[in-house]
């Protein structure tokens, strides 16, 4: 391996210790080389990501900037690039056989985020999920090489739930990039006006049901894991456990996610990677429902 992506892979390790903890600590399972490709992977989603959330840019230079990334990225895919973490993830690109379409549609969804600031219904923000997450369950599969096709559906379905969970930890933070996550038919429904930044008895209510579909979707997922060899099943079962303790912790704030983000400690994150390392992955999707320990 040469220095530019030996530089390209450690960037991205960085980049997922530092913005996406819950992927770092279940990769850490994971061989060395299949490592390295997970956080090349969420390196360009998070380089792109932070394209889209540049607060200090209008809109139109955001797309410029964003088309230019992604014109960068196809040229470092066809072997042209001096940039190290596009080195990194075009090497994995090539290597693992993710398909383009992939790359395509998430493009189009960090698009959408520049023009579209709300969803009237769960199924238009499954649409933007689609290019947003579901996706990424897609461009995983090749690194974690699972032994059979039909991991596709659930691994698509770890990705909408990922996300999901996402948006309703961060409703505070996506109010302030003048984005809501939450279907507009839902916040109807129950009366709930996120806006008004605080909790009231329709805000609990809509968040008991958004975590109830959020937690449906990391079942459909859990059939996934025994789809995949040990070292990747032991990599996504820590990842699913944690990420869905964050619906616990909303919970234990009252559905509170205005006046600071519910987080599984990074302790935790470490301590249950360690343990499934050991053990092997969880045997039962329970662990989507079990309450965390720890003190909010």
């Amino acid at each position: 391996m040469n220095e530019l992506l030996r530089a390209g892979y450690r960037e991205c390790a960085r980049l997922t210790r530092r913005h996406g903890t819950t992927y770092y600590w279940g990769a850490a399972i994971l061989p060395l080389g299949r490592r390295r490709d997970v956080h090349a992977v969420y390196g360009l989603c998070r380089l792109a990501d932070d394209i889209v959330d540049v607060a200090d840019l209008a809109p139109a230079a955001r797309a410029a900037e964003l088309d230019g990334f992604r014109t960068r990225f196809l040229a470092a895919v066809n072997g042209t690039t001096t940039d190290p973490v596009l080195a990194a993830v075009a090497d994995t690109v090539r290597r693992r056989g993710i398909d383009l379409d992939c790359f395509d549609r998430f493009f189009g969804a960090m698009a959408m985020d520049l023009t579209t600031a709300g969803y009237p219904t769960w199924d238009d923000l499954c649409d933007y999920m689609e290019g947003s997450a579901a996706v990424i369950g897609e461009m995983m599969l090749p690194i974690l090489e699972p032994t059979s096709p039909e991991a596709r559906g659930p691994a698509r379905a770890l990705g909408r739930a990922f996300q999901l969970t996402n948006f309703l930890r961060d409703v505070d933070e996506d109010l302030d990039r003048g984005r809501i996550y939450l279907p507009q038919e839902d916040l109807h429904r129950f009366g709930a006006d996120p806006g008004q930044r605080r909790v009231t008895p329709g805000w609990r209510a809509l968040m008991a049901y958004e975590i109830g579909r959020n937690r449906e979707l990391y079942a459909e997922a859990w059939p996934g894991i025994a789809m995949l060899p040990p070292a990747s099943a032991r990599c996504v079962g820590t990842a699913l456990v944690l990420y869905s303790r964050i619906l616990d912790r909303i919970e234990a704030r009252d559905y509170d996610v205005f006046s600071g983000r519910a987080r599984v400690p990074t302790a935790v994150k470490a301590a249950t990677a360690a343990r499934v390392l050991v053990t092997g992955p969880p045997t039962s999707a329970r662990t989507c429902t079990i309450r965390t320990e720890e003190p909010a």
